[in-house]
Order: C-alpha cells, then sequence, then structure tokens
C-alpha cells in the first residue's frame, strides 16, 4: 500500500497539473481529460459524464450504502489584479500558487487521495462515490447536477471546499427575484395616473424591513436585499410601471419555494424567480460524519456562500483545506501545509464511520 505522505506528493503534483491547465466554467473538457488520465495511470475505472468524472471504489458492493464525495475542477476567470501567471504552478515561501489552487483545487486532490486510500479495501461498510465535478463556479445544469441524475443514488455527501478544515453544517440558498410594480401613465404636471415607482417603494419596504417567523441555529435570519430597480422614460411622465430585482439568500427552515410563497403574500408587485433550484442545505449535528469531524476538533458553522450542496437532496457537509477568503483572489494560492493536513484529515474524517 503506497503510505500517506506518497499520497499527499501525488496530490501536489496532480493540482500542478490542474492549475496549468485552464478550465474555465463550461470549458472544462482539458482538466476532465487530466483527471481521466490520472485514474487510469493509478489502475482505476472512471466514467465520464459530461467534464464530470466519476469512480467508485473497487469492491464496490450495491447493498452498502454510497458516500459521495464531491469536489470541482472548474474555476472563475482570473482577477484582473494578478501579479503572477495565473496558470502557471508556482512554489513560493511554503504556498502553492495558481488560479484555481484553493478554489477548489486542494479540495479536490485531496478528496482524489482519500478516495484512493480506500479504494482498494474489501471490508468497508459503504460504497463511494467520487466525483470531480464541472460548471460549480456559475451553478451550471451540466455540473453536479447532471452528474447526480447518474451515479449511484446516496445516503450524503462531503463536499470539498476551502473552509480551513471546519465543518460547514448548513449552507444559504439563492434566488433572484425579477420584481414589477404596477401603475397608470399620466403627465406629471397634472393629477394624472398612478406613479409605479410610490407602489414599488412600499414593497421595497417590506423588503428592507420583513422578518420571516423563523431563524435558523446556524445561518440566522432569511436575507433580502433589493440591489437593482428601473423605471421611467422621461421626466414629465408618471411611469407605469418599476422593476426591481432582490437578492434572496434562504435559510435551511424554509425551502425555497415555501419563501416564494410567503413573499407573493405579501406584496403587492409581481414576483417571478430566475430559478428556485439552489436550496439552502443542512445535516443533522448528530450524524455520524458531523460527529466524526466534532471529534477531530473541528468547528461547527454556518455557511452564507453557495457550494454544489444547493443541488443536492440529501445530506450534506461542505469542508475542506483552504480558506474561502482566498477564492477568486489575485495571486490565489494554498499552503502546502494546508495539502498535507486536507489529505490526513479527509482520511480521518471517514475512519471516523468505518
Amino acid at each position: 500500500m503506497i503510505d500517506i505522505a506518497q499520497r499527499i506528493e501525488d496530490s501536489t503534483s496532480l493540482l500542478k497539473g490542474l492549475i496549468e491547465t485552464q478550465s474555465f466554467s463550461r470549458e472544462e473538457d482539458q482538466t476532465a481529460q487530466l483527471l481521466v488520465d490520472y485514474f487510469q495511470q493509478h489502475g482505476i475505472a472512471t466514467e465520464r459524464i459530461g467534464n464530470n468524472v466519476v469512480a467508485y471504489n473497487r469492491f464496490e458492493d450495491p447493498s452498502k450504502p454510497y458516500v459521495l464525495l464531491n469536489s470541482h475542477h472548474d474555476t472563475v476567470k482570473p482577477n484582473p489584479g494578478y501579479s503572477k501567471d495565473p496558470f502557471k504552478a508556482i512554489v513560493e515561501d511554503g504556498k502553492l500558487y495558481g488560479l484555481g489552487s484553493n478554489d477548489a483545487g486542494g479540495c479536490l486532490v485531496s478528496l482524489i487521495a482519500a478516495f484512493r486510500f480506500f479504494y482498494d479495501r474489501d471490508d468497508l461498510p459503504f460504497n463511494l462515490c467520487l466525483v470531480a465535478s464541472s460548471e460549480e463556479e456559475v451553478s451550471g445544469k451540466g455540473g453536479l447536477e447532471e452528474a447526480y441524475k447518474h451515479i449511484k443514488p446516496c445516503e450524503f455527501a462531503i463536499i470539498g471546499e476551502p473552509t480551513l478544515l471546519n465543518l460547514a453544517v448548513a449552507e444559504k440558498g439563492l434566488m433572484v427575484l425579477d420584481c414589477e410594480a404596477a401603475g397608470k401613465s399620466g403627465h406629471a404636471a397634472r393629477e394624472e395616473g398612478e406613479n409605479a415607482i410610490y407602489n414599488a417603494i412600499e414593497d421595497i419596504n417590506w423588503f428592507q424591513n420583513y422578518q420571516f417567523p423563523k431563524q435558523s441555529d446556524f445561518l440566522g435570519p432569511v436575507k433580502m436585499s433589493v440591489t437593482m430597480i428601473e423605471a421611467g422614460s422621461q421626466h414629465n411622465v408618471v411611469p407605469a410601471s418599476c422593476k426591481f430585482v432582490v437578492d434572496v439568500r434562504t435559510t435551511d427552515v424554509y425551502s425555497n419555494l415555501e419563501v416564494l410563497e410567503m413573499i407573493r403574500q405579501h406584496v403587492k408587485s409581481s414576483v417571478e424567480p430566475r430559478s428556485t433550484r439552489l436550496n439552502p442545505s443542512s445535516i443533522s449535528i448528530d450524524h455520524p460524519i458531523v460527529q466524526s469531524g466534532k471529534s477531530l476538533g473541528k468547528e461547527l458553522y454556518g455557511s452564507p456562500t453557495m457550494s454544489d450542496q444547493a443541488i443536492l437532496n440529501i445530506p450534506s457537509i461542505k469542508t475542506g483545506p483552504g480558506d474561502s477568503a482566498r477564492s477568486h483572489t489575485a495571486d490565489e494560492f494554498i499552503y502546502l501545509q494546508e495539502i498535507n493536513d486536507g489529505v490526513r484529515y479527509y482520511i480521518d474524517l471517514l475512519k471516523g464511520i468505518l
């Protein structure tokens, strides 16, 4: 059996290759092939679903539950403030620089190392399903959402995202609402018309001040923010329409559809969601995988940022090496020690549920 130190070395080498291969969201074909080749070199069969790469443990037993291990290999485009080549893996002062190194390459290669650690075991009480997914950065429907339709049903998921190895046991969802307040056009100099802006203000005030009855233990209240507004054609015409956009961050105590229905009951404007598919997520703090993380001394928290957890309908945790504060920044990096710690952490986390 290859020792953990060798797997950490392999992980660092794989991450360097990923950094130096462009993988913008929806353009991940090259990194997908790189991952397929990597698994093939190590005698692991894979299935490619679009740009998603799927693998199962060698002694897969359909009578046992499946655990989903997931992280993504797509990246955003480089921040314009880069001083280093974003597509060159540069090691300086214990840091590995490069686009996608922290978000979420370090998590992905660490999860792959843990998968390989358990791959040949014939005594696992569960199966492992590894999905290296695409399109996470744009919440694309061709990423994990598509792969999830084709993999074996899983009991729960470990989502690899940079969390300083702490456990996000709840994550906010997202709805973007296109709203329109109606009025009646008229001349501004006369007592004519019904001003749609004034009607919109009433609803905007409601969005600003309303408190939903239930609050999440880890995520707090549902947050609603009016972020765009558009009305009027010229200064002397009372507007018949006022359109505005609302960013809604939902929590695990409501589904997106429940929040949408409550909003529609309270406002006069028309309300149309661009999507309701990016739901909040959570997992019981009594779940064995959460208890395993706690036994390793990790903190539990609620995450305000989204990941591929949003499209899963199973319990999940978000956890991994790196720091989300570095994501999408210029000269993105991950510490080499974080990769070391990440590999060992994922292995220990899974050992805790054996």
